[in-house]
């Protein structure tokens, strides 16, 4: 089923939550939400200089969460189609709206009180880096995935991978893209996926994907090149890349079966870029810490068998359990080489 994805973004996506807030030292002064209600909303300045660890994660903005983010509450909650409904009743002047609002019962509010929140989180120094680059990789998961559907005849289930980088986070990005003087590419995604869904068949679709594709990776590039290749920085992309792909494989399985195919194939998406940025830096990690690099690799190696081809199988490889252990040892470990390198960097 695709979800419509809502675009009054301005912070972090999912995939990205975890990684603002790691080691960060918020400061709060008063400011008011864009879209939510008139009343006073706190803004956290986020800043990331130094990394100990993910155990102080950003809540998930309410007003402003992509889908995506929003699945790792309806995969908590297990409520089908939750993500839908918390953005369907926005704005909220706080958490406890979801419960007045009848989004959800009190009960189920006390099972994510902590994960949610109002407020509006700014980032600066390398948070907002590492911010703008997962946003650009989660568009390169979206596209991946839809190029093997394409390649596999099935531009119907190819179509809203394509259409997701538009949807649901090109407007979360596009500041940073303007700040940065890349040249816009929305139009070209838009009528990409015009393409998809009018003439499938047009050999003008190949030449225009790998436009988009190139536009994507021309985007990442505005960002210097020794940072794009350091550990350090990769491998908190890499979680972002996780966590999303984490909440989206919790949100498609039901009962064992694979329930939301769309959902299914954006975490599949997420997960092979994720494995693609890691192989790129592996040689740099295993001299810092070889026990983090065996562990990270041999996740990986597991993670990736959870999703055998583009078409979802009728049952679930593992369970949504399985893969969140698989993602938290790749995080764990990744905290772990960074917080060396970080040691390292100081001497």
């Amino acid at each position: 089923m695709l979800k419509f994805r809502h675009l009054c973004l301005t912070v972090a996506t999912a995939a990205i939550i975890t990684l603002s807030a790691c080691n960060s030292t918020p400061t709060t002064e008063n400011a008011t939400t864009p879209g939510a209600s008139p009343n006073p909303q706190a803004t956290e300045a986020v800043s990331q200089n130094s990394h100990s660890g993910h155990g102080n994660k950003a809540k998930i903005n309410i007003n402003t969460a992509i889908l995506s983010q929003l699945d790792k509450l309806e995969a908590k909650l297990g409520i089908p189609a939750l993500s839908n409904k918390i953005q369907a009743s926005r704005p909220y002047a706080s958490p406890e709206d979801l419960v007045s609002k009848k989004v959800i019962t009190q009960e189920q509010f006390n099972q994510i009180q902590d994960l949610v929140t109002v407020q509006e989180i700014v980032l600066t120094g390398e948070a907002k880096d590492v911010d703008y680059m997962t946003k650009l990789a989660l568009m390169k998961g979206h596209l991946l995935v839809a190029k093997e559907l394409l390649d596999q005849n099935q531009p119907k289930q190819a179509q809203p991978h394509i259409g997701h980088p538009v949807e649901e986070i090109y407007v979360d990005v596009e500041e940073q893209l303007n700040e940065r003087k890349v040249k816009e590419f929305k139009s070209s995604l838009v009528s990409l996926t015009d393409l998809v869904k009018s003439n499938p068949k047009n050999p003008k679709l190949q030449t225009d994907f790998t436009a988009s594709m190139q536009a994507v990776d021309e985007a990442i590039a505005a960002l210097p090149a020794d940072q794009r290749s350091k550990p350090g920085f990769v491998l908190q992309v890499i979680s972002g890349l996780l966590d999303a792909a984490n909440s989206e494989y919790g949100a498609a399985i039901a009962n064992g079966k694979v329930a939301a195919p769309i959902e299914y194939q954006d975490s599949r998406g997420f997960v092979i870029y994720a494995n693609e940025l890691y192989k790129g830096i592996s040689s740099q990690v295993s001299p810092v810490d070889p026990e983090a690099h065996k562990a990270i690799e041999t996740a990986f190696g597991e993670l990736i068998t959870v999703w055998p081809s583009a078409i979802p199988p009728a049952q679930a490889v593992k369970t949504p359990e399985n893969v969140t252990k698989l993602v938290t040892t790749i995080e764990q470990n990744s905290q772990k080489v960074i917080a060396k390198n970080s040691t390292q960097a100081q001497k």
